[in-house]
């Protein structure tokens, strides 16, 4: 199907009557990003799948909840995130596979400049962060790369204010002493 120029909100009053071409292009012009946001939380390709795709139908669902359609693109992450979290920490409790076997990669290198050396510092400290224990690395994806507040990061994973901060502190320390291991 070829893109249209529409903006989103023209595109989000169709998909509110229903219509599937609208649908399918909203999908289309927010699934990567939606896809690599469940995918840094749960780390499998399989589940990441899952979760965008079920974020979109609860999106779809839920549309006209949405008081102000210009901030879709959040509030469609912001499901993708509390998926993402649930799902998460269904695993943690379960401990169905240990986050350090599991192959960890970014597919969208959008935002990212090309040059080798900038891509090479950014595979270390992806992999220094895969390698930290699993609630660091949570609270370090949620702030450093989804750009979320503290407020919203004790919201998300259920801690106080104070344990927030000290968790991105001691986060930050660990991933800081990796990163100078590997230098």
């Amino acid at each position: 199907m070829k893109p249209t120029n529409q903006n989103i909100e023209q595109l989000l009053l169709q998909c509110n009557s229903g219509n599937q071409r609208a649908q399918l292009e909203v999908y289309n012009r927010y699934n990567k990003a939606m896809y690599n946001t469940a995918f840094r939380i749960v780390k499998d390709s399989f589940k990441a799948e899952d979760i965008m795709q079920e974020s979109f139908l609860t999106a779809f669902t839920k549309l006209n909840t949405l008081e102000d359609t210009r901030l879709f693109g959040a509030w469609l992450k912001r499901i993708v995130v509390n998926n993402s979290i649930a799902d998460y920490n269904k695993s943690a409790k379960q401990k169905e596979v240990p986050l350090e076997t599991v192959l960890y990669k970014v597919e969208d290198t959008s935002g990212i400049e090309e040059n080798d050396q900038n891509s090479k510092k950014v595979r270390e400290i992806m992999n220094a962060m895969k390698s930290l224990k699993p609630n660091y690395n949570l609270g370090l994806t949620l702030h450093l790369i989804e750009g979320y507040d503290y407020e919203e990061i004790c919201e998300i994973m259920n801690i106080t204010y104070a344990n927030c901060r000290t968790l991105i502190s001691r986060a930050k320390e660990s991933l800081r002493k990796k990163l100078m291991q590997t230098a």
